[in-house]
């Protein structure tokens, strides 16, 4: 069971000021933003308190390097070392020196403090325009001492959203099949992290073969794919409770399900009457409908963020392509005309673009398209990789690769990369088994 935790989040000393900052994010950003994220100060009661409860020596610096490198994964910006800072945390918090923050080149300016008060955690901090030299930002928030990681993380979805106009995607968490054991035989538990990594925790004991878990976008629950006693059976998963329930089996199932955007239905594919066809579950009612009626395979649905219409993958051209339809299975169009197979398309949650897996060549793809199949860009390469799932501010998508093995079935590894939707910015996301079939969840703190 993973335990919830309420966030207080005021605003105080509310400024309004024209910031001169830019962070260009329609492409890759090959000049990130140099910024300073300043250590919190703290004073000495608070920092003995707190390194009683937490046994962390200092949980102002603690914070603010979570805010660091949340900031410096994206791609956007530059933390700069903390060595050449010319002036203290706890002044630099009550006015900065802008002339000594320009002398490093720092556009802007992160400070902050934390105090511990009637048990409780209190974070205060600001963001600076160092070129305008003012303040752009000043929040503070009151939770639990156990909670920091999650306040750093608020923290920095704060920040870019500030710098850059959309929301950010820290304070979110990741869902994944984590595997271990030779190839032949994996052991699959189902896993949860946070997006960088931290916190991570196995909801299942790998008994029995898990899949494809995927988050709800409405609320924390998932919804995953098992095998019992041989027969595929669909879950439903309360990550905040650890209440699970059985949706149903499903011997015919082809694809594990995932969530309509308002969580009330699920969307899923299943071979029935010799056929493979795409169905939707009423999570209330029961009630099954099916979507597709068609002699080809259909499979892969997924919903626009709208859910007025769904995407899926089909062979009724001759071989697996992308197509869009209306939510009840009309209008059928197929958009994806490149050469190789196309497969695993899934909405932005944007609603503007398609991500995608192709095997061309003998080489798989990530890759995004329009919603009407132009503007196909194909971001990475490589022997294995697939199921790419969005961040949820749509800017981030993540996957899973595997490599190869020798000629004795040796070296094989799966692993969880993420890459932005301009194709820059790969990166490995480190899991401590090897990983498979990720899922983003929506933010905590909205």
């Amino acid at each position: 069971m993973i335990k919830k935790f309420i966030i207080f989040i005021f605003v105080f000393f509310p400024i309004k000021a024209l910031a001169l900052i830019e962070v260009d994010i329609t492409r890759g950003n090959l000049n990130p933003l140099p910024l300073a994220v300043s250590p919190l100060s703290i004073d000495e009661t608070s920092r003995k308190n707190f390194e009683q409860i937490l046994d962390k020596e200092n949980i102002g610096s603690e914070i603010s390097l979570i805010v660091e490198n949340n900031l410096r994964t994206s791609g956007l910006f530059n933390p700069l070392d903390k060595k050449a800072f010319l002036q203290a945390p706890d002044i630099a918090n009550l006015k900065p020196r802008f002339e000594d923050w320009n002398l490093i080149k720092a556009q802007a300016l992160i400070t902050g403090k934390v105090n511990f008060i009637n048990d409780k955690l209190r974070v205060e901090f600001r963001l600076w325009d160092v070129l305008a030299a003012k303040e752009i930002m000043a929040l503070a928030f009151t939770t639990v001492p156990t909670n920091w990681r999650r306040v750093g993380h608020i923290i920095s979805d704060k920040v870019y959203e500030r710098l850059t106009g959309e929301k950010g995607y820290f304070d979110t968490r990741i869902i994944y099949v984590a595997e271990e054991g030779p190839k032949t035989q994996r052991i699959k538990k189902l896993a949860i992290m946070d997006q960088d990594g931290a916190n991570n925790k196995f909801l299942t004991l790998g008994n029995e073969l898990v899949l494809t878990p995927r988050f709800n976008p409405a609320s924390q629950m998932v919804t995953y794919l098992s095998y019992f006693k041989n027969m595929p059976r669909v879950y439903l998963l309360d990550i905040e409770t650890g209440t699970q329930e059985v949706v149903g089996d499903f011997p015919g199932m082809t694809f594990a399900p995932r969530f309509s955007p308002d969580g009330k239905k699920i969307i899923m594919s299943f071979a029935k009457d010799g056929k493979s066809d795409i169905y939707t579950m009423n999570l209330e009612t029961r009630l099954v409908e099916r979507i597709t009626n068609h002699p080809s395979i259909d499979t892969s649905p997924s919903y626009s963020p709208d859910g007025k219409y769904i995407t899926f993958n089909s062979d009724r051209s001759g071989y697996q392509q992308i197509y869009v339809m209306k939510n009840d299975g009309s209008d059928v169009k197929r958009i994806s005309f490149g050469n190789g197979l196309y497969g695993t398309p899934v909405w932005s949650p944007r609603g503007d673009l398609i991500a995608f897996t192709k095997l061309h060549k003998g080489k798989f793809y990530i890759g995004v398209m329009r919603t009407d199949g132009t503007g196909e860009r194909l971001l990475t390469e490589n022997y294995y990789q697939e199921a790419p799932s969005w961040s949820p501010n749509g800017r981030v998508l993540i996957f899973y690769r595997e490599t190869k093995t020798n000629s004795k079935g040796e070296g094989f590894s799966a692993k969880l990369w993420s890459i932005d939707l301009t194709g820059y910015n790969e990166r490995l996301i480190t899991t401590e088994t090897d990983a498979s079939d990720p899922s983003w969840s929506s933010l905590l703190s909205n």
